[in-house]
């Protein structure tokens, strides 16, 4: 989440970073990058042309970059926002990549992401992969923004002696198109791609990733750790397989918690806008949702939502050209739509949930979650853990107290990067 954002809607809201933490260590030593894609060619080009043939190459490094080097002092310092955070013991150095994979309907595109190594250290070592929150704008992305406390929560995975992956997902960083929202499909893929470009990444430094995968993610990123440790403990990442499981306030059930929640205040009303907005814009693109906005959109919106969410304006532009409520901004009928969902909508919306219930994790499953969370609500957590369990599997909840959603993750990462630490 980032302070933007923050100070641009009264609910804190899981933006790319989880806030603006003092990460100005990164942008004090980061390295010139080589040349790439730009971002303004990101925000125009398409997909990759397809290739000939049906396979599609996935996981294939197409470039690394390094962006920042840290000393562990300078980790410790950073961390100051993650109090408890175990102090670090390797100097890092974090590398941007860009990779191929594919989008949701399976055509080849690339995507960009972070690999954070700690120096020195060689042979075979364990992998934590980072998934985000809710990011809406390019530049934002842990790949592109010195500031970005995801790429320090990676790169404090790094310092205790782990592997630091974190994928941006597509459109986002140096990824074409635009991004996706809540896209259960391409989450996983571009983060299992990922975490194979990072292999090949990581063998030309000396170092060989274990197969016991540490899987961890905030917000959104919480309920795409859950689909991606699904792939991972189904044998569909390469020659990985989930090792563990820690996921921080994510929005695991939308049918039966998240999507009443935005409408009953569960959710802040102008938090509520915003993930609306976006969740609409994007699922009409995967799913199809509406042939015009003014079926979803209420006037003026109508004509500029779609557009607000094109990956190149900022948090606080699309929370300017937002409403302050989703009665303001959606129309009466869609709004009765997405509460009492049919059709398509509901089938999409069950698939999407089906993290929670088709699977049953071989090793536990740690589920945090605030009192005070207005963005996502604390009974997300407790629902996933009803139907896991159900399934036998060994889930925990941890409450973190009364604090809000962004106080959930800085109460949070401190015990789950000290227990990913054991696997250094």
């Amino acid at each position: 989440m980032t302070s933007r954002l923050t100070k641009a809607v009264a609910a804190t809201l899981a933006t790319a970073a989880l806030l603006a933490a003092p990460v100005s260590a990164f942008a004090a030593v980061t390295t010139p990058p080589v040349t790439h894609p730009t971002l303004s060619g990101a925000a125009v080009a398409g997909p990759l042309a397809a290739t000939s043939g049906s396979h599609v190459a996935r996981g294939v490094l197409v470039s690394a970059a390094p962006v920042a080097r840290l000393t562990a002092d300078q980790l410790d310092a950073a961390a100051a926002d993650f109090p408890g955070v175990p102090q670090s013991k390797f100097d890092v150095t974090a590398y941007r990549l860009i990779y191929r994979t594919i989008d949701h309907n399976g055509r080849p595109t690339t995507a960009s992401g972070i690999v954070v190594l700690p120096d020195g250290r060689r042979g075979a070592l364990t992998v934590a992969e980072y998934l985000h929150g809710t990011n809406a704008t390019k530049a934002n992305a842990a790949s592109v923004d010195d500031t970005s406390t995801d790429r320090l929560v990676t790169a404090l995975f790094a310092g205790t002696g782990l592997v630091g992956v974190a994928p941006d997902y597509l459109g986002l960083g140096l990824g074409p198109g635009r991004p996706p929202y809540v896209d259960t499909k391409t989450e996983t893929s571009s983060s299992a791609d990922m975490l194979l470009a990072a292999r090949t990444f990581a063998a030309k430094h000396g170092v060989a990733l274990k197969r016991d995968v540490l899987v961890t993610g905030f917000s959104q990123g919480g309920r795409a750790s859950l689909a991606f440790g699904r792939a991972l403990s189904r044998g569909e990442v390469g020659p990985f397989r989930l090792g563990a499981l820690q996921a921080v306030a994510g929005p695991y059930d939308l049918l039966g918690t998240e999507l009443p929640a935005a409408f009953d205040g569960g959710v802040a009303p102008p938090t509520a806008a915003y993930y609306l907005a976006y969740f609409t814009t994007a699922w009409n693109r995967t799913v199809g949702l509406y042939d015009d906005p003014r079926e979803a959109f209420q006037e003026p919106y109508a004509k500029t939502v779609d557009g607000l969410f094109d990956g190149s304006h900022t948090d606080e532009e699309i929370v300017a050209g937002l409403p302050d409520s989703p009665d303001k901004l959606l129309t009466p009928e869609f709004a009765e739509r997405l509460q009492h969902p049919t059709g398509r909508l509901l089938q999409a919306l069950r698939a999407a949930d089906q993290i929670c219930h088709d699977w049953t994790p071989r090793v536990p499953i740690h589920l945090y979650s605030g009192t005070k969370d207005t963005d996502v609500v604390a009974a997300n957590a407790d629902s996933c853990a009803t139907s896991l369990r159900a399934r036998g599997a060994d889930v925990t909840v941890h409450s973190m107290g009364a604090v809000d959603h962004t106080g959930t993750a800085f109460a949070a990462y401190p015990q789950i990067i000290g227990a990913f630490a054991h696997w250094a």
